[in-house]
């Protein structure tokens, strides 16, 4: 089968001259490697057009698709943010239900946005010794279609952005004895279902859409991703049509090329690179067993996916982010993220030894300077159906529409004041870009605290603005609108 990046390869060294789009005229200027250029195309003749696939694109779809275990594959060139628009806009028509988890990445909320939809939360539980959200479970799913028979399709995320697993089989029987699609966020498990050393992806467990950010936990360039599509419960032109309004009318041949040179690396030496990757995934855990005082969230067969090291400093005298800062600063280990209570490393199959050893040794020596300090004790929320058990302390809950509320009258005021106030806009660590709050819904108390003390310890808060030293945040405008919903 032909492949994309060799295509391009021998159109960069032919003798046909551009007298096309793009402007760099395939020659390489300034400080980037001149080869970029050479590759860098529009649909020119022989290279097909991502929005109508007839040729090389349409093969590798395909390829994809029977790779991934689904009915159809669309190469998505901006990310999974894309994919999500598109699944949700031709899941629903405007102004329709949808039942979505609280955790989704803010992309499902603007495709809410867009289409007007009026939301429902699945509320995740509280993974508490390790702060995190734990991922939607099929009962969940049930009791909460129960209390929204006109919801017209359910949106979960799985793996989450820790790495917790859905039980994607469950929810997708559950949801399609509704007669309703299962959209997946499966941005962060673009990895699996290539190897029995991962779990299986959303895809072979029955999910009608799924959405893989390919660069994510794959050897793959920034901005790529997949949309897989199952069964006859998504109108598949509507979901194209929504394709070519959410992505670039000029996709990149160099992204789609990476896409296919995953793909074409995972078919020929898939299942010895996963090996290979478990086995030092598997040696670097085993050597961390060794801290005394830094816990690690344990890998388990069917709830936790490997390559995401969630490193714990809850009762150490450490904060996540100055844990973060030693990584970055003494040891030059780049980490993923920075929360309150613990830092978040990523590995994938493109990881040397070198990274495992050096995050083993990094770890070990931090953790022997460290003293244990007297903390709480493992506590699972145990009523998913009860919000204010599940995630008052973490995320907001909901009290105006969206749409609504993030199109109404709002004034900025100072984020100590704002309790009790309706949020006007997305309030949110970056990464990884879950919203604290969303448009509409009521700042507490116990919101305050939290994003205060993540500014004080440096993590990145988007929503928050600094304006002559006062920390300000957007909220709706008292008057008859609050009155109302309050």
């Amino acid at each position: 089968m032909e492949h994309l990046l060799d295509k391009l390869l021998r159109n960069a060294e032919s003798d046909l001259y551009p007298c096309h789009m793009p402007g760099h005229k395939r020659t390489g200027w300034g400080e980037l490697p001149a080869q970029l250029y050479k590759m860098d195309i529009t649909e020119i003749d022989g290279f097909d057009n991502l929005h109508q696939p007839e040729g090389i694109l349409l093969e590798l779809q395909k390829k994809a698709a029977r790779m991934c275990g689904a009915e159809e594959t669309f190469y998505l060139i901006n990310g999974s943010t894309g994919g999500i628009l598109s699944a949700v806009s031709a899941a629903l028509p405007v102004g329709g239900h949808i039942l979505m988890a609280r955790n989704c990445h803010r992309s499902a909320y603007h495709a809410a946005y867009l289409r007007n939809l009026k939301i429902s939360y699945l509320y995740p539980q509280v993974l508490r010794e390790y702060d995190i959200l734990e991922a939607i479970t099929p009962v969940q799913v049930k009791k909460n279609l129960d209390k929204t028979p006109d919801a017209g399709a359910v949106l979960v995320v799985s793996p989450t952005y820790e790495g917790r697993i859905a039980d994607i089989a469950g929810i997708a029987e559950t949801v399609h004895d509704r007669g309703l699609p299962l959209i997946v966020d499966e941005a962060h498990g673009a990895h699996l279902g290539f190897s029995s050393q991962v779990h299986e992806n959303s895809c072979r467990q029955g999910a009608d859409l799924v959405i893989q950010s390919a660069h994510k936990t794959l050897p793959a360039l920034t901005q790529t991703a997949l949309l897989h599509v199952n069964g006859e419960r998504i109108d598949r032109e509507l979901l194209k049509r929504f394709l070519r309004i959410y992505q670039s009318s000029s996709p990149s041949y160099l992204l789609m090329a990476s896409i296919d040179n995953t793909l074409q690396y995972l078919e020929r030496d898939g299942e010895r690179a996963f090996a290979e990757f478990r086995k030092r995934y598997d040696g670097m855990r085993e050597r961390l067993s060794q801290c005394r005082v830094l816990r690690f969230l344990p890998v388990d067969e069917k709830r936790q996916d490997i390559g995401k090291l969630l490193i714990s400093v809850k009762n150490t005298e450490m904060t996540g982010r100055q844990l973060y800062d030693i990584l970055l600063n003494r040891y030059r280990i780049q980490p993923e993220m920075a929360a309150e209570s613990y830092v978040l490393a990523m590995f994938t199959i493109n990881d040397r030894q070198e990274g495992f050893d050096r995050m083993a040794e990094a770890l070990l020596e931090t953790d022997s300077r460290l003293k244990q300090v007297k903390g709480p004790s493992l506590e699972i929320c145990p009523d998913p159906s009860r919000k204010d058990a599940v995630c008052s302390e973490s995320i907001g809950m909901e009290a105006a529409g969206l749409a609504e509320a993030w199109d109404g009258c709002k004034e900025e005021v100072c984020l100590k004041d704002s309790a009790g106030r309706l949020s006007g806009e997305f309030i949110n660590l970056y990464p990884p870009g879950i919203p604290l709050l969303v448009p509409g819904e009521k700042i507490t108390e116990e919101l305050c605290r939290r994003i205060f003390s993540s500014l004080r310890q440096g993590l990145t808060v988007q929503g928050v603005n600094l304006r002559d030293g006062k920390q300000m945040v957007s909220v709706l405008r008292t008057g008859d609108f609050e009155k109302e919903i309050l």
